[in-house]
């Protein structure tokens, strides 16, 4: 089992920043971010393997970035130009064997809140 712990979630107002951490209790191959905005379903955000290859969906592309720092287990979310569609919860993901994205990731964080504010 995996354990995944969040933090740095909270309010910003539109066009504004917050970056996202994920600390994994152990080595994964594939690490990233899911969220889910109020009255709607799930979604992938992006996702980094082990070698640095990522994806992204395409509402996110350009203005997040995820990336990992291998030797700590954690995982960032920078987010810029942030919009009130991007309010919801944050998951942190992470799968032993496969970065196929956005196929469901095995361990799940408990989320954390972000709301941007128009």
């Amino acid at each position: 089992q995996v354990q995944l712990v969040e933090s740095g979630g909270g309010s910003v107002q539109a066009g504004g920043s917050l970056r996202l951490s994920c600390t994994a209790t152990a080595s994964v191959y594939c690490m990233g971010w899911f969220r889910q905005a109020p009255g709607k379903e799930r979604e992938g955000v992006g996702v980094v393997n082990r070698l640095g290859i990522k994806y992204y969906t395409n509402s996110v592309r350009g203005r997040f970035t995820v990336s990992r720092d291998n030797g700590k287990n954690t995982l960032y979310l920078q987010m810029n130009s942030l919009r009130s569609e991007d309010t919801g919860v944050y998951y942190c993901t992470a799968d032993p064997d496969s970065c196929n994205f956005p196929t469901v990731p095995d361990y799940w964080g408990q989320g954390i809140q972000v709301t941007v504010s128009s």
